[in-house]
C-alpha cells in the first residue's frame, strides 16, 4: 500500500545463555535458571556452566560447559545472563574444587591448599580458562554478546586479591546490564566505578512461580513423610560442614533442644548443598547423636523441589544457607540465619541481603550462643508483615527484570 512503512521484525534467531554455577550441587545456584527461564517466557534459553554437567536428577538441568558453547558461537550475537549468585568473588581454585566429587576434593585440597600458585594452576586447566573469577564471563569470549549480571552477589568482594578484582571490575564494565542483590555490593561496585541496579535475588520467586510444582512434592514421598512425622510442625534446619566443630555442635544442639522444648516443634535437617565445602550428614549426624529427646529427622532428598517443598511446609527455617532464608521469606515463614563463630564483624552475605530487603525488627543472624532466642524471635514475627515482605520482592524483582528484558535483542 503505498505510503505505507515496514515494520522491521525482530531478530528470533538469537540465542538466550543462562550461565551460572548450578553446574554444581546447591540450592539457591540450581534455582536461578529454572526462575529466569520462566521469566523469559517463550524463548528456550540454552543452560551452561563451566563443565559439562547433569543435574536433573537434583531438579536442575543438563548443562554445558561455557568454553566450548562461545567457540561455537563465535561471532554470532547473544544474550548472555549471569543468573544470579555470589559469582564476583568466586576464584578458579574455589570453583574447580566444587566441582569435582568429594572424595576427589578432599584428595585435591591436601595436596595443593597449602600451594595457591600451583592450585590456580591446576584449577585453570581443569576449567579450561585462564580466568580468575571464572563465573564471570569476559566480553572477548562472545564478541557480540549482550551481558547482563542478574542479582549477583559479591559481598566480600574489597578482601578479594586486587589481580581478581581488577579482572571482574573490567568485565562488569564491558557488561549492558549489572544487577545485584545487596547494598554492601552495591557500595563496593560503586565505590569501584561501577553503576549497578538493586534487584531481589532470584529465589524471592519460587512460591510465586512454582507454587503449585512445590506444592506437589510436598503430598508425596520423603517430604510427606516427614509432614506425618510430626504433626506438631518442625523447624526447617540446616548448616555448612564448617559448623562441625564438636563446640560448635554442642552450642547449636543446646539450642535446638530449648528451642523444640519451648515451641513443641520437632527438628528437620536438610542439606541445602551436596557440593564440596558445602553441608555434610556425618555433621548432622554428630549433632542428632546430641538430641537424644528432640524429635528429629534427616532428609535424605537433595531435589530442590523436595528442599522448596520442605522448608514450605515448615514453621520456619534456621541455618546457615542464604537461600534457605530466602525460600522461607517467599513463603511468608519465619527465618533466622546461622552466625558462624569466626564471622566477627564482617557482614556475610545473608546479612547484607537481610539488611537490604527486610525490616529491622525480622531478624538476619543469631550468634549460636542465643540460637533458641533468635528461633523464638524468628517464631514470633508478625505473619502480615512476613506476607508483606514476600509480595514486595516479588513485584521488585518482576519490575527489575522487565526492566532487563528490554535490553535483549
Amino acid at each position: 500500500m503505498a505510503g505505507s512503512q515496514v515494520v522491521p521484525q525482530p531478530q528470533t534467531d538469537i540465542a538466550t545463555i543462562l550461565f551460572g554455577a548450578f553446574d554444581r550441587h546447591n540450592f539457591g545456584d540450581l534455582l536461578f535458571p529454572h526462575v529466569v527461564a520462566a521469566m523469559l517466557d517463550d524463548r528456550k534459553p540454552v543452560f551452561a556452566g563451566l563443565v559439562d554437567a547433569d543435574l536433573r536428577r537434583f531438579g536442575g538441568h543438563a548443562i554445558r560447559a561455557i568454553g566450548p558453547l562461545a567457540a561455537a558461537c563465535g561471532e554470532r550475537r547473544v544474550n548472555l545472563i549471569h543468573v544470579g549468585g555470589e559469582i564476583l568473588t568466586c576464584g578458579a581454585w574455589h570453583a574447580a574444587v566444587m566441582l569435582l566429587p568429594l572424595r576427589d576434593a578432599h584428595v585435591v585440597v591436601a595436596r595443593l591448599d597449602p600451594r595457591p600458585e600451583e592450585a590456580l594452576e591446576w584449577a585453570q586447566r581443569r576449567l579450561g580458562t585462564r580466568a580468575l573469577a571464572p563465573y564471570c564471563v569476559p566480553q572477548n569470549l562472545f564478541p557480540a554478546a549482550r551481558l547482563i549480571y542478574n542479582a549477583v552477589g559479591g559481598t566480600g568482594f574489597r578482601e578479594c586479591d586486587e589481580a581478581l578484582r581488577t579482572e571482574v571490575l573490567a568485565n562488569l564494565r564491558a557488561a549492558d546490564v549489572v544487577g545485584v542483590r545487596d547494598r554492601e555490593t552495591l557500595a563496593q561496585l560503586g565505590a569501584a566505578g561501577i553503576t549497578a541496579r538493586l534487584v531481589p535475588d532470584p529465589a524471592v520467586m519460587v512460591a510465586a512461580l512454582f507454587g503449585e510444582r512445590i506444592a506437589r512434592h510436598a503430598r508425596v514421598g520423603e517430604i510427606a513423610q516427614i509432614r506425618a512425622a510430626f504433626p506438631q510442625g518442625y523447624l526447617a534446619v540446616q548448616f555448612s560442614a564448617d559448623f562441625g566443630a564438636d563446640a560448635t555442635l554442642d552450642a547449636i544442639a543446646a539450642g535446638l533442644e530449648r528451642s523444640a522444648r519451648s515451641s513443641g516443634h520437632g527438628v528437620v535437617l536438610f542439606r541445602a548443598g551436596a557440593a564440596p565445602w558445602h553441608d555434610d550428614t556425618a555433621c548432622y549426624a554428630r549433632l542428632a547423636a546430641r538430641l537424644p529427646a528432640t524429635p528429629l529427622r534427616i532428609v535424605e532428598s537433595l531435589d530442590i523441589w523436595d528442599i522448596c517443598a520442605l522448608i514450605a511446609a515448615s514453621r520456619g527455617y534456621c541455618g546457615s544457607s542464604l537461600h534457605g532464608r530466602i525460600v522461607a521469606m517467599a513463603f511468608a515463614l519465619p527465618r533466622v540465619n546461622l552466625l558462624h563463630p569466626s564471622a566477627g564483624e564482617r557482614p556475610g552475605k545473608q546479612a547484607a541481603f537481610a539488611a537490604t530487603w527486610e525490616p529491622p525488627e525480622v531478624r538476619a543472624t543469631v550468634a549460636l550462643e542465643d540460637l533458641a532466642d533468635g528461633i523464638g524471635d524468628a517464631l514470633n514475627a508478625e505473619p502480615q508483615q512476613l506476607r508483606q515482605i514476600a509480595r514486595e520482592l516479588v513485584e521488585r524483582y518482576r519490575k527489575e527484570f522487565d526492566a532487563t528484558r528490554q535490553r535483549l535483542e
